[in-house]
């Protein structure tokens, strides 16, 4: 707890984001991890918004000195073709170490949840009278737009080590909640600079100097 407080806590000092760090996860047998090669996926229909996601991070990756591969460019349309049985997936994996890949980075959206927010915020005084509770709040009967209806998007973020000398195994893994995303440019921009930080507290990745 502590952990993820100190990530949290870190992260706000730096940023005004859309995305909000939920949870994280790392393997308690692993202190640190420096990928080599890696493979950059994001599982969604969007092309667009798949494309720019792992471009982006295939670019903050490589400014680190990782060689960074999408799966955009490496499978171009044939990996979602068609549904992959779990021996196409060994097969994949295999293929992957025999080019050098050492780990799989894999972003998936997990659920979408509709949220509805009140137009003014709570009020935590509680030194008023019914009068002013209801003088304050009558526009709900007035107003269409007194809740604010909004979407959030639960993502995973999961980092994989397929490394030839060892167990192929999780890493890490992080729950990401993107509130109400307006621009598939800054969303992007606000994952992927989130996840990059928490990989660096994590010692998952080499911080950019």
């Amino acid at each position: 707890m502590k952990n993820i407080i100190s990530i949290l806590l870190g992260f706000m000092l730096v940023s005004c984001s859309s995305a909000e760090l939920v949870n994280n996860w790392k393997n308690p047998d692993i202190d640190s991890f420096a990928p080599a090669k890696i493979l950059i996926i994001g599982m969604t229909s969007n092309d667009e918004a798949r494309q720019k996601f792992e471009e982006k991070l295939k670019q903050k990756y490589q400014s680190r000195g990782v060689e960074a591969v999408t799966s955009y460019e490496l499978f171009e349309e044939s990996l979602m073709s068609y549904r992959r049985s779990e021996d196409d997936l060994v097969m994949l994996e295999d293929s992957l170490i025999k080019d050098g890949f050492d780990s799989v980075l894999l972003t998936k959206v997990a659920g979408v949840e509709d949220r509805t927010a009140f137009f003014n915020k709570f009020d935590k005084d509680t030194n008023y009278g019914f009068k002013y509770d209801y003088y304050n709040n009558q526009e709900i009967y007035f107003n269409r737009n007194y809740y604010d209806e909004y979407k959030v998007y639960h993502v995973e973020t999961s980092l994989y080590c397929i490394c030839k000398t060892e167990e192929r195994t999780l890493i890490w893994k992080g729950y990401i909640d993107i509130i109400d995303p307006n621009s598939i440019n800054e969303t992007v921009k606000d994952y992927i600079n989130l996840v990059l930080f928490v990989l660096e507290e994590q010692n998952l990745i080499q911080k950019n100097e």
